[in-house]
C-alpha cells in the first residue's frame, strides 16, 4: 500500500498531520489558503516539494469553494495577493517561491486570454496546481532511478554488491507527493536488490528521521536501522566496511548556482564525515530546487525557529511496559532558563558534494572541480524549470 501523505479530489485536500506521527495516523483537511500557511509553519506538513504542493492545493481548494466574481482581473488579484502570502509561511525552501512564481504567471496568462472570466482564471490555476501533484511524483521516480544507478556504478562499494545509505531528515512520501527524492534513492537500491540495508539519523531537534523517515522504511518494508545524529562518525568508522556503506544521500531545500547546498541542520557535519572517511555525499533535489539567481550558499537565509523545540518533547505515555497512546504529554528536557539557538538548515559548500541528483540525471563537477548546474535547464530551451513543482 503506497503511503499518502496528500491526499486530493478536486475541492478537497486532507494532509497528514507529521506531527502526530509515528504512533498516530490523522489527516487534517485544508479548506483554505490560510488552513494551508498554518499547516506549513507549524510543520504539520514539511518537506520542500510537499509544501510546495499543499500551498498551491489549498488555495485551489479555497477557490473551487468560494462564491466567484464574474471578473477576471479580480479573481487574478485575489489569486496573487494569496500566493504572496503562502511564501511566507517557509522562506529557506525555494520550491514554494518557485511554485507561486509560476503559478503568478499562469494567473497572469488565463487574466488576459481573450474572453477571460473569473471563471476562466480560476479554472486555469486550479488545473496548473493539480498538475504539480501529477509531476511530483514522475519526477521523484527518475531521481531515485538515476541516483541508484550513479552509486552502484561509481562507488567502490558499488562495485563490490548490495551497499548500505545513511540518510538525514525525512525526503520520502511525506516530504513530496509520493515516493520521495534521497529516500526515493533508497526505495530505489532497495526495488532493484541492490540495497544492504538504510541507516536513518534521528534529526534533532524536530526529530524526523525518527519519527517520519523510520516510519516510512518500516512501512515499506525495507531492512533499516536507526542512529541518533551524534553517532554518525561512529558508523561510518565502525560498520563502514562490515556493511558496505557507500555513502550518504540527503535532500535540498535550496541548491545555490555553485552548488552550495541548504538542507535541515546537521547536513553539513554529516558531509565533512563522509570525506574524512572516503564515501560518497549525494544530494538529491528537483531541479526547482536549484536557484540559479541564488549565487551561494552566502546568500540562503536561514530559518531560525522557536528554542521550545530544542528545550521540548513531545510523545504518548509510556507505562513501563507499552504506550499509552490516548495520553500525549509533552515534557522538558532541558534546564530552565538555558538561551537555545535553534537554526532550522546548514549550508553545505558546494566542495563537499560529489553529486547532484535530478530528474533529468545526476550533476558532478566538471574539469575544474564546479558545478555548472544551468547544464539542467537547457534541455526546455529557455532556461525555465521546466517539470515538477511550479513546472507548467
Amino acid at each position: 500500500m503506497v503511503l499518502e501523505a496528500i491526499k486530493y479530489t478536486r475541492g478537497t485536500l486532507q494532509i497528514l498531520d507529521q506531527l502526530q506521527l509515528p504512533h498516530t495516523t490523522h489527516y487534517d483537511h485544508v479548506y483554505s489558503s490560510t488552513d494551508a500557511w498554518h499547516a506549513i509553519k507549524e510543520m504539520r506538513t514539511r518537506g520542500a516539494p510537499a509544501i510546495a504542493i499543499v500551498a498551491a492545493l489549498g488555495l485551489a481548494v479555497e477557490l473551487e469553494n468560494m462564491k466567484i466574481s464574474d471578473i477576471a482581473e479580480e479573481v487574478k488579484i485575489f489569486i496573487l495577493e494569496k500566493l504572496e502570502y503562502l511564501v511566507t509561511s517557509r522562506p529557506t525552501a525555494v520550491n514554494l517561491a518557485d511554485a507561486a512564481r509560476k503559478l503568478k504567471r499562469r494567473t497572469e496568462e488565463a487574466a488576459r486570454e481573450e474572453g477571460a472570466s473569473g471563471r476562466s482564471v480560476r479554472e486555469g490555476y486550479v488545473r496548473a496546481a493539480e498538475k504539480m501533484l501529477v509531476d511530483d511524483v514522475s519526477d521523484n521516480e527518475n531521481i531515485g532511478r538515476f541516483g541508484a544507478e550513479w552509486i552502484v556504478e561509481n562507488t567502490e562499494a558499488g562495485r563490490k554488491g548490495p551497499v548500505s545509505m545513511l540518510t538525514h531528515c525525512n525526503t520520502g512520501s511525506l516530504a513530496t507527493a509520493g515516493y520521495g527524492t534521497a529516500l526515493g534513492v533508497i526505495r530505489s537500491l532497495h526495488a532493484n536488490g541492490n540495497l544492504k540495508h538504510a541507516f536513518c539519523s534521528e534529526t534533532r531537534p524536530y526529530n524526523q528521521g525518527s519519527r517520519l523517515t523510520a516510519y516510512e522504511l518500516v512501512h515499506d518494508k525495507i531492512p533499516a536501522t536507526l542512529v541518533t545524529d551524534s553517532m554518525a562518525a561512529a558508523l561510518l568508522r565502525l560498520k563502514g566496511a562490515s556493511e558496505n556503506i557507500a555513502g550518504i544521500v540527503v535532500g535540498a531545500d535550496r541548491v545555490a548556482a555553485n552548488g552550495d547546498t541548504a538542507n535541515k541542520i546537521g547536513t553539513y557535519s554529516l558531509a565533512i564525515l563522509a570525506k574524512h572517511h572516503g564515501v560518497k555525499f549525494l544530494v538529491a533535489a528537483p531541479r526547482t530546487t536549484i536557484d540559479l539567481e541564488t549565487k551561494t550558499g552566502n546568500d540562503i537565509v536561514i530559518e531560525e525557529r522557536p528554542g521550545k523545540e530544542v528545550a521540548l518533547i513531545k510523545g504518548p505515555r509510556f507505562d513501563g511496559v507499552s504506550l499509552d497512546l490516548n495520553v500525549v504529554e509533552t515534557i522538558s528536557i532541558a534546564a530552565n532558563g538555558i538561551d537555545i539557538w535553534n537554526p532550522a538548515f546548514d549550508v553545505t559548500p558546494a566542495e563537499l558534494i560529489d553529486g547532484i541528483i535530478t530528474e533529468v540525471g545526476v550533476v558532478e563537477k566538471d574539469s575544474d572541480g564546479v558545478f555548472r548546474l544551468d547544464k539542467v535547464f537547457e534541455e526546455s530551451g529557455t532556461g525555465e524549470k521546466p517539470s515538477t513543482i511550479g513546472g507548467i
